[in-house]
């Protein structure tokens, strides 16, 4: 089988391309291909699909087996993949993920290349590659049900709101682009004790199907520091619904301004809540070919 290694902001994926392959077990495929010692080494697996809706069908799973509804560095590197290998010519796509159609504007430029090998990895004629993604993620879901999440006095928005782990109350912000977030604003992200403390917050009994949670350092008006935790990978370099999730926090408790760059561990993303206007987060990155292979 081929496969190629792609990233977005050092969050890496095994991706397969079903056009042309075929893959029976999708998450026990994506364990075994995600162990960084005995496999290939990655945050998860992200196959792309044909679809009668769209021009593609991104499915996810993350390193631990477990499906996921969507990915924001991994969507900007399924457009990069269809566009540079011809399966869509056009720099304008629809893809759908979790049952949702996302809206992409990709760019091209042929100096942008492989950081180590120089190459482009990009199968058109002209040799053009995608060097950077616009992802239309939306609006964000701030219902508790939606998200979801559970909490005793039926609050219409989760804001600021008391969590309990550990004795140890937090105030956290909830919010889905996709995929369920909780956002908790501390002073230092990099002191917080991530490997104990994530799993508790991802686990715990608020949320039905997991949570991923971001501690968040708010920098000014228009930059924050971010880590995350990510449900059922860990701690992972980057986030792309995280970075979103945590722009619209930021804005709902008066933090930022709409535009919001997210300086994650692997990269920076950009973020615009067009809070004014459609509601449409826009999640802006790049995303890069590391290599391909065969397994």
């Amino acid at each position: 089988m081929k496969f190629t290694k792609m990233q977005g902001c050092s969050n890496d994926y095994v991706y397969v391309n079903c056009f042309e392959e075929k893959v029976d077990d999708m998450g026990a495929f994506a364990k075994a291909v995600s162990d960084r010692h005995k496999g290939i080494g990655s945050d998860g697996a992200i196959f792309i699909c044909p679809s009668d809706e769209a021009d593609c069908e991104m499915k996810m799973y993350n390193s631990d087996g477990s499906y996921s509804e969507m990915c924001g560095n991994g969507i900007r590197c399924v457009a990069k993949y269809v566009y540079d290998n011809g399966i869509v010519d056009r720099k304008e796509m629809n893809i759908l993920s979790g049952g949702q159609i996302k809206k992409i504007r990709v760019e091209t430029g042929d100096e942008h290349v492989n950081d180590i090998t120089g190459r482009t990895y990009s199968k058109r004629d002209d040799g053009m590659a995608v060097s950077k993604v616009r992802v239309d993620m939306g609006e964000p879901i701030l219902t508790p049900e939606r998200i979801p999440v559970i909490f005793s006095d039926n609050s219409e928005m989760i804001i600021a709101h008391d969590l309990y782990v550990d004795d140890s109350n937090y105030k956290v912000t909830c919010v889905s682009v996709g995929n369920p977030h909780c956002v908790v604003f501390v002073d230092h992200p990099e002191k917080i004790p991530i490997e104990t403390l994530g799993p508790k917050f991802e686990n715990h009994v608020c949320f039905p199907n997991r949570i991923n949670t971001e501690f968040v350092h708010v920098l000014d008006r228009s930059r924050v520091r971010m880590r995350v935790w990510e449900r059922g990978a860990g701690e992972t370099l980057a986030c792309g619904t995280g970075a979103c999730a945590t722009a619209v926090a930021c804005i709902l408790n008066g933090y930022t301004d709409e535009k919001v760059t997210v300086h994650l561990t692997g990269g920076d993303l950009e973020i615009f809540w067009d809070r004014g206007g459609d509601g449409h987060v826009y999640m802006t990155g790049g995303a890069e070919t590391v290599f391909e292979g065969e397994i």
